[in-house]
């Protein structure tokens, strides 16, 4: 039996006996979604989400996945794994432990590209799409363009300052047409199935940077040598949580009111209300369950 909850924030009820003095009870925090070592070579590097110690198999260990989750009323977590929340609501908080840490983790891996004559598309605008575009927003330059099926998300986007486009058949047609026939500069897919995989390699420039952050299974054919899929020097991620120092930067631009997560409010009691409400897509942001 597993307890579910990958993205958590709460309030510390007790402390071990190793826990050092610059944590009490009473401190509100959020949890580091990757359990890591802190001592290992990649740890040691600053890529604590991909320890050797802690992660033995393809998906890194994480509390919710392989750890016991936060869907309890209390959980115990090593202090390395926390980092202490200051003027951000406890609900808004927890998703920032992936939905906030993922996409910024995908940012900061192209964060060289994200110059303010740069065209980055972000497509997909639900849980983490939503908070991945106010991370471009809010810490670049950069000319961004929106997708998503729903008007609703576009509308949004359009809203937070994004150039909203609803994501069909002549979405990649439009964005070549807007860049002077070159391409995006960075493409950052959080959905990943077959029609937004074929935006991103239709899209792309050469030089370019994709992100294929979204779990959608979509594919497209690789030949070497062929650049009538993917023109040349195309840099391509699978990205996958994120460091403790991107979650530190999440953190910080919640509490700079830079950064909200849209969230839905469930008692610990009706989790299976809320994964309902998840499963027919009644949430446009992130469903977080209250003790």
């Amino acid at each position: 039996m597993r307890t579910l909850g990958h993205e958590t924030a709460g309030t510390i009820a007790k402390l071990g006996s190793n826990v050092s003095d610059s944590w009490n009870v009473g401190d509100q925090a959020v949890v580091h979604l990757v359990v890591s070592c802190g001592v290992c070579s990649e740890c040691h590097a600053g890529r604590d989400h991909q320890c050797e110690v802690a992660n033995e198999g393809p998906i890194p260990m994480s509390y919710g996945i392989g750890q016991p989750g936060g869907t309890a009323d209390y959980m115990a977590v090593n202090a390395r794994h926390l980092i202490k929340l200051e003027d951000v609501d406890l609900a808004e908080a927890a998703p920032l432990a992936d939905a906030g840490l993922t996409p910024m983790q995908a940012v900061n891996s192209v964060r060289d590209r994200l110059t303010p004559e740069a065209t980055v598309v972000v497509s997909g605008l639900g849980g983490l799409g939503h908070v991945g575009l106010q991370i471009i927003l809010a810490t670049t330059g950069s000319r961004v363009v929106a997708l998503d099926t729903d008007q609703e998300k576009v509308d949004y986007a359009t809203q937070k300052g994004a150039i909203g486009m609803v994501s069909d058949e002549s979405a990649a047609e439009k964005i070549r047409e807007m860049t002077g026939g070159i391409g995006a500069d960075v493409v950052l897919d959080f959905v990943g199935v077959q029609p937004t995989v074929d935006i991103a390699t239709q899209v792309i420039r050469n030089g370019g940077a994709i992100r294929f952050v979204g779990l959608g299974r979509g594919e497209f054919p690789y030949i070497a040598g062929d650049t009538k899929v993917l023109p040349w020097n195309v840099n391509i991620q699978l990205p996958y949580t994120g460091t403790l120092s991107d979650l530190r930067q999440v953190v910080a631009l919640a509490a700079q009111d830079k950064l909200h997560v849209e969230v839905e409010r469930y008692s610990l009691d009706d989790a299976v209300t809320a994964f309902e409400d998840l499963a027919n897509g009644r949430i446009q942001g992130r469903a977080v369950l209250v003790p």
